[in-house]
């Protein structure tokens, strides 16, 4: 296959790399020329995936229309709140039989659509049923040096769930389907916020018993939220649910634990944001998040608590406190 992925970063990267490996003719599309000269260079991606040889016939361009352009696939691999001025870009372009997998993790918070909503809105020349989104338990840092890691793709139609399937799976990269495309890309965004809390948690010194009910009372909020906006709560309980929670709430790697971790200790977001190279997804979803639960009124009580303590500097403390505190209930 003729696969394009939009997107130069860790993930997106790596991804390339998974796609090359089964034998599909790979571009990489970066958005600057520079980081494409550096690439051609060095056969490295040094900023997003440093230690990681990039092969030969690996291709970067930063020509996003011609790299679009009579592709079997493409794979939208750019934080969710770029994806749309990225999509407009190519939205004058026939890609009504070009598959696109989206795998970028989060709500637009000009519009909360999830990202497949956004695909289809920008990219009018594009069918409903060759969207999907791959989503799961998955670090750049451990696929792109090929540690066993299962993942999942969901679409509107299941022959399109395959071909992606197909396009990923390798003998250390497992991709299973699913049908829930609305609860794959849910779980995979609103796990992000979870894994804030579950940082600031860990900043702020509290133990395992804490985080565990942060990841367990998590799960119930997300599932709460995604069933409320069209999901099947089974598919929480998946890859995309429990096991990206798991991940991100725990690993090292962690973008949003990372920076969870840092508030707990007391530091400023714009002060952790200006020294990330990467992208905390959770920082934006939980601005998402807070609308959802007012335009639904939906109880989502530390998803709120996250949200206080990132943009209206609540002490990591108070809040904990505040939902210990909370009426009792039953479970």
């Amino acid at each position: 296959m003729k696969i394009t992925v939009l997107g130069a970063g860790s993930w997106g990267t790596t991804l390339a790399l998974v796609l090359l490996g089964n034998g599909h003719d790979v571009s990489l599309w970066c958005y600057t020329q520079d980081q494409v000269d550096l690439m051609r260079q060095q056969h490295e991606n040094t900023e997003f995936l440093p230690g990681v040889p990039l092969p030969p016939n690996l291709k970067f361009t930063g020509e996003i229309e011609a790299a679009s352009e009579k592709r079997d696939m493409i794979v939208t691999a750019v934080p969710s709140q770029y994806l749309r001025p990225v999509l407009e870009k190519i939205a004058h372009l026939d890609l009504e039989r070009t598959v696109i997998c989206n795998v970028a993790k989060g709500i637009e918070n000009s519009t909360l659509m999830t990202m497949s909503e956004v695909l289809l809105d920008v990219l009018k020349h594009e069918r409903k049923e060759n969207l999907a989104i791959l989503s799961g338990p998955s670090h750049a840092e451990e696929v792109s040096r090929r540690i066993p890691t299962a993942i999942v793709a969901a679409s509107f139609k299941e022959k399109t769930s395959k071909i992606v399937q197909d396009a990923f799976t390798t003998n250390y990269f497992r991709v299973y389907v699913n049908d829930d495309i609305r609860g794959v890309e849910l779980g995979g965004s609103l796990k992000n916020v979870i894994a804030v809390a579950a940082g600031i948690s860990d900043g702020a010194g509290f133990g395992d018993n804490t985080k565990a009910a942060i990841m367990t009372r998590g799960i119930y909020e997300i599932t709460r939220l995604g069933v409320k906006l069209g999901a099947q709560p089974k598919t929480f309980a998946g890859l995309s649910g429990m096991g990206d929670l798991i991940v991100t709430c725990m690993s090292h790697h962690s973008r949003n634990r990372y920076l969870g971790e840092q508030i707990g200790k007391g530091r400023k977001l714009e002060d952790v944001l200006k020294e990330m190279v990467m992208v905390a997804e959770g920082v934006a979803t939980a601005k998402s998040v807070r609308d959802l639960e007012k335009k639904y009124d939906i109880d989502l009580p530390i998803m709120s608590e996250v949200h206080e303590v990132l943009f209206e500097n609540k002490d990591p403390q108070k809040a904990t406190t505040d939902l210990m505190t909370r009426h009792s209930k039953g479970e």
